[in-house]
């Protein structure tokens, strides 16, 4: 089983570039999105081409914001929306699908804004999302993906010293929520198989060519219960898949 995550700053923008094309030769058993930037039925109707596919998504109350959703070959035992907070179930930011064997959950972490003003809201959202995985697990293992809004380590970023608690996405208040997902039984699936490996990101400023100069962030990842670790065979990051400022990121299972 493949399963991939995209945010696609716009599922109707992206829509009329290569999307299509992409998710063909991606060939996802599931594909997450986020960013989606549409209400349900506009969701609905961009993607309404996909014939055997199961299409869910959760759209914000703001039109044309945040949004997420999952694009799935096999119907899923349930899917729910948002994680029962009500300061944080306005925006559209997670969805769940369980499946047979596992829950899968995409979320767009709020971004703290250039100018931090909701960096208190996303530490808020942090705590109460990683509240809401450790009840899921409970049941049966996670699956988690999306973007996270955050450069874990050094490595995860092109210029860590001039960004270090000066810009978002690499606050220590952000790297602090980062560590209590991988510290509190969650593996980052890319670094468990790419350990020290530089220069691999998932998104980059739309500014002075970046994403050509590869001056780029990782900010989107999978993460794992533990217990199910040993059945992913491998993660990657698809960095030549266009269309949107990032990239899509992708697991295959055993």
């Amino acid at each position: 089983m493949k399963i991939v995550s995209w945010n696609v700053n716009g599922i109707r923008a992206v829509a009329k570039k290569d999307f299509f094309n992409d998710f063909e030769k991606m060939d996802a058993d599931i594909l997450c999105l986020q960013e989606t930037k549409a209400q349900d039925d506009q969701v609905k109707e961009t993607l309404a081409s996909l014939f055997g596919y199961h299409v869910y998504s959760n759209s914000a109350e703001k039109k044309g914001y945040s949004g997420t959703a999952i694009i799935s070959k096999t119907e899923p035992i349930s899917v729910t929306k948002d994680i029962g907070r009500a300061e944080h179930d306005t925006e559209g930011r997670v969805l769940c699908a369980e499946y047979e064997q596992f829950f899968v959950v995409t979320v767009y972490v709020p971004n703290s804004k250039n100018d931090l003003s909701r960096l208190g809201d996303r530490q808020n959202f942090d705590k109460a999302f990683f509240s809401y995985l450790k009840n899921l697990e409970k049941t049966k293992p996670v699956i988690l993906c999306g973007d996270f809004n955050v450069a874990h380590k050094d490595i995860d970023l092109a210029r860590p010293k001039p960004n270090y608690n000066k810009s978002a996405g690499f606050m220590q208040e952000e790297i602090d929520g980062m560590d209590r997902y991988t510290k509190g039984g969650l593996i980052d699936t890319f670094r468990q198989f790419n350990t020290d490996v530089p220069d691999k990101y998932s998104w980059w400023s739309y500014r002075a060519g970046a994403r050509a100069k590869n001056v780029g962030w990782r900010i989107d990842y999978f993460l794992v219960s533990e217990s199910f670790m040993p059945e992913v065979k491998s993660a990657n990051i698809l960095n030549e898949v266009m269309g949107s400022d990032h990239c899509p990121v992708a697991i295959e299972l055993k």
